[in-house]
């Protein structure tokens, strides 16, 4: 049987990260997947590293949104009607972690994550050589109404003076001559200026895998639910053999749940899938920066491969058949405001979030099994989130000393 220090599971940015972070500081660590490094989850998303994101997305409160979206014709949501009996004690659950008193103390807690997330992604990026998939673009919310403008301008004022976030703003004319290519349908921008907007996410956590085989570290195939303590140590098949490790990390994302359960957990997770889609630019047309059409609720982000348009939170089961009908709404609105060509992908690509009720990831030892440890549950900031998790997974296994307080994200608190 073959050994190592340490073993982790999941090969998506997370898992990718905690496995670097635990090579680096010497553990011979093997990370394992079914699938290939990046596959799943942290495949397609916005690309998008948020220092902004220091509120998670909540569950929303104001009774015309809800009616909206009960209405199931949205773009920003949508929701299996099959589903909701089983989600719906994670949707209460959200709801209320997502109360505005409630949902400004998890802001606090989890800030103290996102405001390493540039710092933790450079380092990694600078060891993995990197940085030429890092735009330092920020990235925009656009508005067709003033109203909505002028709300969104003044809840980045109040995020500024509590968090420290920086950000422009925009009246519609000098949007149109920073992204003259929008449409002139819009009353302004907001730009939020810190982010780092990364033209290939597939690409980056590949380079991460690169550079912890370079440091030595395995990669293999197998299967995580083959996961069991034995002698002191976590056992897992392999397509090379059995694998025998000290410590053993569940990174798992959307999938995190099959193992824990497998070992006595009865954690809230639950997931909000997502699609995307990517298009030609029409002509020469060209998109600066990343844009999401606020009033609408579709991304559109320039991407390596083309203009990838990516739709809001879908509420299913996590392995119900997949029905991108965001996307079919989103397409004609976005190819209103942004010339979009042809598709450049077969059929839509789907993914779906980890996430908690109370908007925060799992990270840290396992409760009830020694030299266990838990990183998933990141929901929309998993590749906001990935170096940062790494990083703390890392020290906490070590003995180090944190870079922030593990406490409020153990999965104790469930």
């Amino acid at each position: 049987m073959k050994s190592a220090d340490a073993l982790v599971l999941g090969a998506g940015i997370v898992g990718v990260s905690v496995a670097l972070h635990l090579q680096k500081r010497g553990r011979a660590t093997v990370l394992l997947d079914r699938r290939g490094p990046a596959e799943e989850t942290s495949f397609g998303n916005a690309g998008l590293v948020q220092r902004e994101g220091v509120y998670p997305y909540g569950f929303p409160h104001d009774f015309g949104a809800l009616f909206r979206y009960s209405l199931n014709r949205t773009i920003d949501a949508h929701y299996h009607p099959s589903a909701i009996p089983r989600l719906a004690p994670f949707l209460w659950k959200y709801w209320h972690h997502s109360r505005p008193a409630r949902h400004k103390a998890i802001a606090h807690l989890y800030a103290k994550l996102i405001e390493h997330c540039i710092s933790e992604h450079e380092a990694l990026a600078v060891e993995a050589g990197a940085q030429e998939l890092f735009r330092r673009t920020g990235w925009m919310k656009v508005f067709r109404t003033a109203r909505e403008r002028d709300v969104r301008f003044l809840e980045a004022e109040r995020w500024r003076n509590e968090f420290g976030l920086n950000y422009k703003t925009y009246d519609a004319r000098t949007l149109q001559g920073l992204e003259p290519h929008l449409a002139p349908v819009l009353s302004g921008a907001l730009h939020w200026t810190d982010p780092l907007a990364v033209v290939d996410p597939h690409g980056l956590v590949v380079a991460y895998l690169n550079l912890f085989e370079r440091l030595g570290g395995r990669f293999v195939q197998g299967n995580a639910a083959s996961l069991y303590a034995d002698a002191g140590a976590w056992r897992v098949r392999t397509v090379d053999g059995p694998l025998a490790a000290r410590d053993a990390v569940l990174a798992l994302g959307p999938w995190s749940d099959v193992v824990t359960r497998m070992l006595g957990y009865d954690l809230p997770l639950a997931v909000k899938r997502g699609y995307h889609m990517h298009y030609r630019a029409a002509g020469r047309a060209v998109l600066n920066h990343p844009v999401l059409d606020t009033e609408r609720g579709y991304f559109l982000a320039p991407m390596r491969r083309g203009i990838r348009l990516t739709t809001g939170a879908e509420f299913a089961l996590r392995d119900a058949i997949r029905t991108p009908v965001q996307l079919g709404r989103a397409e004609p609105i976005a190819r209103d405001l942004f010339p979009l060509a042809e598709r450049l992908d077969n059929e839509a690509w789907m993914g779906s979030r980890p996430c908690t009720p109370d908007m925060m990831p799992v990270i840290g030892a396992a409760p009830r099994h020694k030299n266990l440890w838990f990183a998933f549950g990141h929901a929309h900031h998993g590749l906001t989130l990935g170096p940062v998790t790494g990083r703390l997974i890392g020290e906490l296994v070590t003995g180090e000393k944190p870079l922030v307080d593990p406490a409020p994200y153990r999965a104790e608190r469930f």
